[in-house]
Formats: C-alpha cells, sequence, structure tokens
C-alpha cells in the first residue's frame, strides 16, 4: 500500500467519527464516504473492507508518533523512550476518542474481531520498540512486541475512564507497567541473548597472558 496521506487521514478519520455516532455495527464504507466528502469508488482501490479502514487507521497514528519521535538520546533510559512513545501515542488517539472507545467496545463484543485486531497492534508495537532504540526482529523482538502489547492494553484500559486534564491515571498504569516489563526482561531477556532494558555492560579489561611480568606502578 502506498505512503500515508491526506486520503487516509480523511478517510480513516471519518470512520472515527461515523463509529462514534452510529456505532460500529452501523459503520458502513458508504457512510464514511459521505463523511470523508469523497465516493465509494475512490475508496474501493485502497480499502477492501471498514476493517481495511480501521488497521489503516492504526498506520496513521503510527505514522503521527514516529515523525514526532525525535533522535535517541543516549542519556534517556529505554523505559523512558518508551514512556514518552506510548503517551504521544495517547496523544494521537485523543482527537479521535470517542470512535476509538466505540470500537473498543465492539471488540470486547466481538472476540473474532478483537482477535483479528491483534496483529496489526503487535505490528504497531514493534515499530514503536524500533523508535525507542529497542530491536524488534527475529523471535525475541517478537517477544518484546508482545511484552509491550500488554502494556499497552492495560493502558489503554486506564485511558478508557480517564477524564482528568493531565491523564494521571493513564501514566500511572503506563509507568507502572513498564517498570513491570524492565523488571521481566532484565530477568528474561539475558538467557535470550537481548538486553531491551539495560544498558549494554561494560567490556572487560583484558587480562595479561599467564606468567607475564606485571606492570610496575607509579609512585
Amino acid at each position: 500500500m502506498d505512503a500515508i496521506d491526506a486520503f487516509d487521514r480523511d478517510v480513516t478519520a471519518a470512520l472515527m467519527r461515523v463509529a462514534a455516532r452510529e456505532g460500529w455495527t452501523n459503520t458502513t464504507l458508504a457512510e464514511v464516504a459521505r463523511e470523508a466528502g469523497t465516493t465509494l469508488a475512490a475508496l474501493r482501490p485502497r480499502f477492501r473492507d471498514r476493517a481495511d479502514v480501521l488497521d489503516r487507521f492504526g498506520m496513521v497514528i503510527d505514522a503521527t508518533v514516529l515523525a514526532g519521535t525525535p533522535p535517541l538520546n543516549e542519556a534517556d533510559t529505554v523505559k523512558d523512550r518508551l514512556f514518552d512513545i506510548l503517551m504521544r501515542r495517547f496523544d494521537a488517539l485523543a482527537p479521535h476518542r470517542a470512535g476509538v472507545l466505540e470500537v473498543w467496545r465492539a471488540m470486547r463484543r466481538d472476540p473474532l474481531f478483537a482477535a483479528a485486531r491483534v496483529p496489526p497492534t503487535i505490528l504497531s508495537m514493534r515499530w514503536m520498540l524500533e523508535a525507542a532504540g529497542v530491536p524488534s526482529s527475529g523471535p525475541t523482538g517478537l517477544l518484546r512486541a508482545h511484552a509491550l502489547f500488554a502494556v499497552w492494553l492495560a493502558a489503554f484500559r486506564a485511558w478508557e475512564t480517564d477524564e482528568t486534564p493531565d491523564m494521571a491515571p493513564t501514566m500511572a498504569a503506563l509507568d507502572k507497567g513498564l517498570t513491570r516489563a524492565e523488571s521481566l526482561a532484565e530477568t528474561v531477556e539475558p538467557w535470550l541473548g537481548g538486553r531491551a532494558f539495560s544498558p549494554p555492560p561494560p567490556p572487560e579489561t583484558p587480562r595479561a597472558p599467564l606468567g607475564a611480568a606485571s606492570e610496575p606502578s607509579g609512585v
């Protein structure tokens, strides 16, 4: 599929408005096209169905977060980076909150619909890891993505009912989840050859060959 453009942003935003107004069950592509000021003929080359538009919405959110991610600062911990990235993800969702929550409620009513949304969300989590400087490829990367998905889901549940202006409950849930993930990574990842949250160990001091004379100490 082509890169994210204004058409994608308009159509996916329209999807969220229609879902908020009509409910996900009554959200149709025809209504989305009318809401976006376009036609079904224009939608057809890009989208197979409304779930396709929903998945594209996730990609729009990914692109928004990634575009706003500053260059890596080595002084920041991985936890700090992930906290910032996921909070900015909530910021990107905020204008579409009513529609997002309607889709979330529909997923809770329909396990098959919810299960189909897991792979795209895991893919999003892999991109969030990469933005934080954490490799997401291979089996270890997939494990990290699933762990971050669990953190995101717990924070999302807090966001669902968070009406505070400073989003304190959401931030608290996210911080708690990342702290648990950090502890788990420090325990498990060394066994897998990775160190997502921990800095690499300092290089070992080379040992002198056996029998070599020691250097004289200074005075």
